[in-house]
């Protein structure tokens, strides 16, 4: 994990923006599906960046809401490829 911040640093009600690889169930184009009738082409790497709204210490997952797909991504602490700090984040 090459991040500027280890995911058990990070201050709770602080903004932090990550950016992860996971698997998930994607559409034709390589996308999140969302409200479209795009065929669905299975599981595949998805790489997302957003900001973490929380995080599971005992599941060792945090909820990202991902920019690209505006969409909710559950993510593995080991998914997480990097962290910086949000643009809303006090010193």
């Amino acid at each position: 994990m090459k991040s500027n911040f280890k995911i058990d640093e990070i201050d709770l009600g602080k903004d932090y923006i990550c950016q992860y690889e996971t698997q998930q169930m994607l559409d034709t184009f390589g996308r999140i599906p969302g409200l479209t009738d795009t065929p669905l082409r299975g599981l595949g790497n998805y790489v997302g960046r957003g900001v973490i709204t929380a995080r599971d210490r005992a599941a060792q997952v945090v909820e990202v809401a991902d920019h690209q797909s505006n969409q909710t991504i559950i993510v593995k602490f080991d998914e997480i490829t990097d962290i910086e700090k949000g643009h809303n984040h006090a010193a």
